[in-house]
């Protein structure tokens, strides 16, 4: 069975490795986080410190939006991405799926989430999946305001695909 992860469509462009993982993943995505992708790209504000690395990642993010607004792919998520929490798959080699989410953000949490990091939240919460993030301020106000939600550092990837903590375990006294 594949270990299962909440994590927005950047992140795979920046983390490419996450692609290539040691054992079979599924990605779970919400929707507006593939839309976000054409944000980034036009945006003129460096994504990665480097020149070279930015470039990179710009294309694999370019790739990613063209994968995604590909008229078959397109048209299998404006059909399959009707209902709240309706979910599209794609499957790509070395035994990752992303999952497409269209996720509702119900802006539960108001000012302290943005509207990206609340669908996060919520899918994570829904499907009771551990979410991958690198944003240490985001993890920090998961613990401030104990949100119900397992999470892991990317730089911890390997460690939550092989090993892990179950959700169980976190549940214990």
């Amino acid at each position: 069975m594949p270990k299962q992860f909440v994590i927005e469509a950047i992140m795979l462009a920046i983390y490419g490795e996450l692609m290539a993982p040691s054992q079979p993943v599924e990605y779970l995505i919400p929707a507006s986080t593939i839309y976000e992708l054409d944000e980034f790209l036009n945006s003129p504000e460096p994504i990665m410190p480097s020149p070279s690395d930015d470039q990179h990642v710009r294309k694999i993010m370019k790739e990613m939006s063209q994968f995604f607004s590909d008229p078959f792919n397109r048209k299998r998520m404006e059909k399959g991405l009707i209902a709240p929490w309706a979910q599209v798959s794609f499957a790509f080699p070395n035994g990752v799926t992303l999952i497409v989410i269209n996720g509702e953000d119900n802006a539960m949490w108001g000012e302290l989430f943005d509207p990206v990091e609340t669908q996060l939240l919520l899918t994570s919460m829904r499907f009771e999946v551990p979410l991958l993030t690198d944003q240490p301020d985001f993890e920090d106000r998961i613990l401030e305001y104990v949100i119900p939600v397992q999470f892991y550092d990317i730089d911890d990837f390997e460690f939550a695909l092989e090993q892990g903590i179950s959700l169980s375990e976190l549940q214990e006294p």
